[in-house]
């Protein structure tokens, strides 16, 4: 049985296996520039439009996304710290270990720091554009779509609906899915996807399979995002942390065993430039995680490749 044909035949079965994976998942590459990835279009007000259908997981793969987690800040020195987090590959990570002993300090400009360099959440999935009247050119084409909790969120709420009357539903289903309205308003200076929503369950192109195995056929693999090649060791991480917060001598100093040990466990990758970040403001739980919400804002790839790259 081909990959496709298999597809088709668990099509109904596949649901479950995304909300069990969501729920216990603990755990990439840069998309500014890389034209593998869609971004939406706004206007002059910040207002945007499209839609879009979520795809299958590529053949091979056992989810249709995947999640992970960068930082990015700049230090009293100047420089930025824009690196992915080896948090997202379930290692540790220097900037959230010296996040909580900050956070644990009491000390409120410690709490402040650390808002300001909390990781930020994000995900990857393959898309179909649908309709883009931003950019046509588009539509038709599969891409990857980076987003963040809010709108991973809307997935959830329609694979696990919270009523009776409402149907659970595989949004990356070829045939029982649902299309995808992307809504982007400006709120208070920051993209807002509160009113984005799932239309009514369709197939996607009625009956003709043909067309659908074309677009499975031409879906990006997603295992970059989570593969430790593409991830600065620990070691690594830590000297240019402490370079960017000014205390160099420490990263020598400090917990220097601790970064042998576990450099061994995080290979270096052979591509080493920074990932991306979006500077929208953070925000950070009561109990002192790490964790962020906030949506990608695609107007800050330019911005903070420049930095990245200065």
């Amino acid at each position: 049985m081909s990959s496709f044909a298999q597809l088709k035949a668990n099509s109904a079965s596949s649901i479950q296996k995304l909300v069990a994976a969501a729920e216990k998942l603990s755990t990439g590459k840069k998309n500014y520039g890389d034209d593998r990835f869609w971004n939406a279009t706004v206007d002059k007000a910040g207002n945007g439009y499209a839609v879009l259908r979520f795809l299958p997981a590529p053949s091979g793969e056992d989810l249709p996304y995947v999640r992970y987690w960068d930082h990015g800040f700049k230090g009293p020195t100047g420089r930025w710290y824009i690196e992915n987090s080896l948090t997202s590959i379930g290692l540790p990570d220097p900037v959230s270990e010296l996040n909580t002993k900050l956070w644990n300090s009491g000390n409120e400009d410690d709490k402040a720091t650390v808002r300001d360099r909390k990781r930020r959440l994000h995900y990857v999935v393959n898309v179909l554009v649908v309709s883009d009247p931003g950019n046509p050119a588009n539509e038709g084409k599969v891409f990857l779509w980076k987003f963040g909790k809010k709108i991973f969120d809307k997935i959830m709420d329609i694979m696990q609906p919270q009523f009776a009357d409402e149907a659970p539903v595989n949004p990356f289903d070829f045939w029982s899915g649902a299309n995808f309205k992307l809504k982007i308003r400006n709120v208070e200076g920051y993209r807002n996807y509160d009113k984005s929503e799932f239309d009514r369950v369709s197939e996607l192109f009625p009956g003709d399979d043909k067309r659908k195995e074309d677009v499975y056929n031409g879906l990006h693999s997603l295992k970059d995002f989570t593969d430790a090649k593409n991830y600065k060791t620990y070691a690594e991480l830590k000297k240019k942390l402490y370079e960017v917060i000014g205390e160099a001598g420490v990263a020598a100093d400090v917990g220097s065993e601790r970064a042998a040990e576990l450099n061994e466990t995080a290979p270096s990758r052979s591509d080493r430039s920074p990932t991306v970040e979006s500077k929208s403001a953070p925000s950070i739980s009561a109990d002192g995680g790490d964790d962020d919400d906030d949506d990608d804002d695609a107007a800050s790839h330019s911005y903070f490749a420049k930095l990245a790259k200065s």
